[in-house]
């Protein structure tokens, strides 16, 4: 299994300066943000993505697999502790006040 970067940059998340890739591709089982602003999931037949609000505030999850999206703290919609993404389908989130939030998705895909 491999993980691929984009060339590396600083951002600042919650006060602390990191050095993360913008863009991702993976195809690992598990996988924990770093953040990333995009990350594809593909190659793999199931992922689970776990948004850490330490390093990451906004993020946006192409899903070419599928993919359950769970947080290492908070909740998804003030509401969730997991959303479960089809294949196809793309998610874009933001953690604030303390909790994650579905800002864009492209809905059910095939249906």
């Amino acid at each position: 299994m491999a993980i691929v970067r984009s060339i590396p940059s600083q951002k600042l998340i919650n006060g602390l300066t990191i050095v993360t890739s913008d863009l991702v591709v993976i195809n690992e089982k598990e996988y924990t943000t770093k953040g990333e602003s995009a990350i594809v999931v593909r190659n793999v037949d199931y992922c689970t993505v776990y948004l850490d609000s330490n390093t990451t505030d906004h993020v946006t999850i192409k899903a070419v697999t599928n993919v359950t999206i769970k947080t290492t703290n908070g909740l998804i919609d003030e509401e969730y502790d997991e959303i479960v993404t089809s294949k196809g389908a793309c998610v874009e989130l933001r953690f604030i006040g303390g909790n994650w939030y579905i800002m864009s998705s492209d809905g059910l895909k095939n249906s």
